[in-house]
């Protein structure tokens, strides 16, 4: 199967990247590999929440706000070539705006991580860094970047 058919298969289809929020691009490829820039979990243009998690956000909360920034990084890539197109997951970076004491970030950013394998199957598991910060732009309670290699 696909990537495009698993992606309709879980209902999920890919909008155009959000525009960018300062001087860089939703995502570049050099070679084979796309590199998106750090994505926040918008939905319709808007975040379903802010703040730290452990505190104003919870860890399950936070786990499904980072699928979202997942399926906004395919978006990306999505505008440079077709989904179908990727041969790998090479690597998924998650920051996760903590609350003191919050030490939950890689259970945060599996949210990502499990959306890319139910997509890309074995293509999808990655390296993979999940990184607590103070804060993240806009008040985001997540933010994920990855890096993929497509086809020729």
């Amino acid at each position: 199967m696909s990537a495009r058919e698993r992606l309709a298969e879980l209902g999920i289809s890919l909008a155009a990247p959000a525009a960018p929020a300062g001087a860089y691009l939703p995502a570049v490829r050099t070679g084979n590999l796309i590199f998106t820039a750090g994505q926040v979990p918008f939905v319709d243009g808007k975040l379903p929440a802010t703040g730290k998690v452990g505190a104003e956000v919870s860890a399950e909360d936070a786990k499904g706000y980072a699928r979202i920034c997942a399926i906004n990084a395919l978006s990306a890539v999505a505008s440079l070539v077709s989904i179908d197109d990727v041969v790998r997951v090479v690597k998924v970076v998650g920051f996760v705006a903590s609350a003191d004491g919050f030490t939950g970030q890689s259970g945060v950013i599996n949210g990502a991580s499990e959306l890319l394998a139910e997509v890309f199957g074995e293509s999808g598991k990655h390296a993979r860094s999940a990184v607590g910060m103070a804060e993240l732009p806009l008040g985001s309670p997540v933010e994920v970047e990855i890096v993929v290699e497509v086809r020729g």
